[in-house]
């Protein structure tokens, strides 16, 4: 941020004007003083009990710091900052990210797959401001937390709050596949694509998950009566983990119990790769941190898109702060020289 002026000469002649006020104080003020001591002849001077020449100077100073105040005040003094403008639309990208308990499991460098997954997609939206970013959570059942928006801090406060097992223990990945085809299908985005991170297979919801993600193949195909356009969207399956035995460490938020201990992970790898080729998407696995980070990586590039921005200048005036000042100081200045300096000069 920086500070500009819409009226710079009056800064010039206000700096012109105190500069001389300042240079005729300081240094002429003797050839006009009378210098009168107070009291009876040949006996003591009177003396003020505060220092008056003290008290002198502190007014000149506010009155000449008031009047130079003004003076910036008029030249219209104005914060400008430069923002970034983005010219063209991203893409719309939902994740759909399970919350079931075996998320807890912590074979990702020692942090949990879940907290991995979330630290994964808040860097992966922070990275690609352009595109509208939306969260559907599954569990025993499945929910739309965000829909697609460019809106970070809303996505993000939602990504925090976001807890495993919220949803019941169990893993409904047909109903959440369902709900992301329904929120993204009609997006007219150059891009949409639904990327769903999971650990687990399907064992509830009413809908299968390869025909909801056969749902999500073409992107012309009606829904509700409806007809979508647009680009077809892409499926990314990323599988979390794998099999054996994996500690876990969470605090139940119905319960508020925290569960610790092992679990035997029993990962389907075939399975996801099913619902990955109903939906004529990719399957990609994610064993450890450093290949869970490497799928995003490569969803980045595939769903990337060519960004286009500009810059703008905004101004923001803060000309009565200013005057406020200027104001207070001589009003201070008048003060002292009314109240406390009345009585001697």
């Amino acid at each position: 941020m920086n500070i500009g002026f819409e009226r710079p000469l009056l800064l010039v002649i206000g700096a012109v004007i105190v500069f001389v006020c300042f240079v005729i104080s300081r240094f002429l003020k003797g050839a006009f003083t009378l210098v009168i001591p107070l009291g009876p002849p040949g006996g003591t001077p009177f003396k003020p009990p505060f220092n008056v020449e003290f008290l002198v100077k502190i007014i000149r100073f506010l009155d000449l710091a008031g009047v130079f105040a003004l003076f910036i005040a008029a030249a219209g003094p104005v914060f400008i900052s430069t923002e970034t403008v983005w010219l063209n639309r991203g893409a719309d990208i939902l994740f759909v990210v399970d919350v079931s308990p075996s998320m807890a499991g912590q074979d990702m460098n020692g942090q949990s797959r879940f907290d991995t997954a979330r630290d994964l997609v808040r860097d992966f939206a922070a990275a690609r401001p352009t595109d509208a970013i939306g969260l559907v959570a599954v569990g025993n059942d499945a929910g739309l937390l965000v829909p697609p928006t460019v809106d970070r801090a809303a996505l993000f406060s939602r990504l925090d709050a976001l807890r495993i097992g919220e949803l019941g223990d169990g893993t409904a990945l047909g109903m959440g596949l369902g709900i992301a085809a329904l929120h993204i299908r009609n997006s007219t985005a150059p891009r949409k694509a639904v990327a769903l991170i999971t650990d687990g297979e399907n064992n509830a919801g009413a809908i299968h998950p390869e025909t909801a993600a056969a749902a999500l193949q073409n992107a012309q195909t009606s829904i509700g009566g409806k007809t979508s356009s647009g680009s077809p969207v892409s499926l990314w399956v990323i599988g979390v983990g794998g099999g054996g035995e994996v500690p876990i460490d969470y605090v139940d938020p119905v319960t508020r119990l925290h569960r610790t201990g092992t679990f035997d992970s029993r990962f389907n790898a075939e399975s996801l790769r099913a619902i990955a080729r109903s939906g004529g998407g990719q399957y990609i696995a994610a064993p450890s941190a450093e290949a869970f980070s490497n799928a995003f990586s490569r969803i980045d590039e595939g769903e990337m898109i060519i960004r286009r921005s500009g810059t703008i200048n905004r101004t923001r005036s803060f000309q009565v702060p200013l005057i406020g000042a200027a104001l207070l100081l001589i009003i201070v200045a008048r003060y002292i020289r009314r109240y406390i300096l009345g009585a001697f000069l």
